[in-house]
């Protein structure tokens, strides 16, 4: 019997050795290895050091400029990205992910996104806790656990906590919230990050853009540069707002540079159906292609607060492959 258990165990290790080097994409015949982001792994020694986490630093600056989507249902999962790919002509290099604050880490996804050449972007939604019950501590044991399943699964991710703070329509969101409250809790959860180690991770606070909400001025919601990698900005063109690439964009770019010259980065955008959706998807993929201020766009492919899939709309698919065939976009995220 103790032999079965000897065998038994010698197999789970092993697999867990390969489940590992799958993810890292290293090569466990050659000893020590090369991890992907430069990243160096280790072999599967009982004395070997500890895997360094993840170098996000050839992401936070990249070579080109990304070209990203929110797709439905399984947004990650391979069969999904090539049938968008196919329609749109270029391979999403970011993916995004949507999580509860009450969720465990997507651990799967990230990878799963990770392993497809694309950079997976979290985001987690506090519907429940209150901001200041984070930065008073009273959700530590479970922000840690995240951050450990981050640094666990060890692949880069950008993380947008709480988004669209600026507007009054999330439970976190201005009017309902102080901005010292979301100042202290964004800075609190990038604590814990690092005490578990979990530098693998490209943080992007993201406003709203502020045309709808010019009240709620956005330097009081700024945790710092210290705290943040990405300027993220969350907008839609539609037909009762602003329909040229600096008119919705702009004014936001504006106001963030009068407090930091941090890169932006649209984490969430579409076009609104009808006549105008393929000339404001050019306007989109023009400005961000002309934009050097600007790392690229992810597109919301959902629906939601209004029908913005293009799956159907051949006109709009086609103003998006054009868009996108722009040589500025896409590349392998490693």
């Amino acid at each position: 019997m103790r032999t079965k258990h000897l065998i038994a165990g010698a197999v789970i290790l092993s697999l867990a050795v390969v489940e590992f080097s799958v993810a890292r994409d290293l090569d466990l015949s050659a000893g020590p290895a090369q991890a992907r982001g430069g990243a160096i792994g280790a072999a599967a020694a009982p004395s070997a050091a500890p895997v360094p986490a993840f170098d996000v630093s050839h992401l936070i600056e990249p070579s080109g400029k990304y070209f990203g989507v929110a797709l439905g249902g399984a947004p990650t999962a391979a069969d999904n990205v090539a049938g968008y790919t196919e329609r749109v002509g270029k391979k999403p290099n970011m993916l995004t992910v949507f999580e509860s604050f009450d969720d465990e880490f997507a651990a799967s996804q990230a990878r799963e996104a990770y392993q497809n050449g694309a950079l997976p972007v979290i985001r987690w939604e506090p519907f429940r806790p209150k901001l200041k019950d984070i930065a008073a501590g009273k959700q530590d044991a479970y922000i840690t656990r995240f951050a450990t399943a981050v640094r666990t699964v060890n692949v880069p991710i950008v993380l947008t906590f709480a988004h669209e703070m600026n507007g009054g329509w999330y439970s976190w969101g201005a009017g309902k919230n102080k901005a010292a409250d979301f100042v202290a809790a964004w800075r609190h959860i990038h604590g814990l990050f690092e005490k578990a180690d979990a530098t693998n991770v490209i943080w992007t606070w993201t406003p709203n853009v502020i045309n709808p909400v010019p009240g709620v001025k956005l330097k009081p919601l700024y945790p710092g540069d210290k705290y943040v990698d990405w300027i993220g900005i969350d907008g839609y063109f539609t037909r009762k707002g602003k329909n040229t690439y600096d008119e919705l964009f702009g004014p936001t770019k504006k106001q963030v540079r009068k407090f930091t010259d941090k890169p932006f980065l649209i984490v969430e955008t579409g076009a609104e159906p009808g006549g105008s959706r393929p000339e404001w998807i050019g306007e989109l993929t023009g400005g961000v292609a002309e934009d050097d201020d600007m790392l690229g766009f992810v597109y919301f492919n959902q629906n939601g607060s209004a029908r913005w899939k293009i799956d159907q709309d051949s006109a709009a698919v086609r103003a998006l492959r054009k868009g996108g065939a722009k040589k500025v976009y896409g590349f392998t995220v490693r």
